[in-house]
């Protein structure tokens, strides 16, 4: 694919990165160490610095590749792909407990306390003998 035909518009791409994660122009701009402004000004720029590029893609917490291949139908399909196998239609939607584990943990509990009761009343038993 050429970049002719390829969305490179970098800062946009960082900040719809910035908006996914929540995040406010003022809290990227305090962890770069720059204003508000200057995140505005990057966000509107078509390229960015590879350093720079970087440092951004450190605080928002996806790597340079992340932020230079981001697409917001890659976005969209990874969500639904999420959805349709894992959540909607998949394995994973039988994820309900049929029982209280608290009550599977007093089972246990009383088990291993019958047990040493048991083990005493053998013991004692084997004492009585001698």
């Amino acid at each position: 694919m050429s970049t002719a035909t390829k969305n490179s518009h970098i800062g946009r791409k960082i900040s719809r990165i910035r908006e996914l994660r929540g995040m406010k122009q003022e809290a990227l701009a305090a962890e770069l160490g720059i204003s508000q402004q200057s995140v505005s000004s990057l966000e509107q720029s078509e390229h960015i610095e590879d350093e720079k590029l970087e440092k951004e893609a450190k605080v928002l917490g996806v790597s340079k590749e992340a932020i230079e291949n981001f697409s917001e139908e890659s976005i969209f399909h990874n969500i639904n792909n999420f959805n349709d196998n894992s959540v909607n239609n998949g394995p994973l939607n039988n994820f309900h407990c049929t029982f209280n584990p608290l009550d599977k943990v007093v089972e246990l509990y009383e088990r291993l306390v019958q047990a040493e009761k048991d083990k005493v009343a053998y013991l004692e038993k084997l004492l009585e003998k001698k």
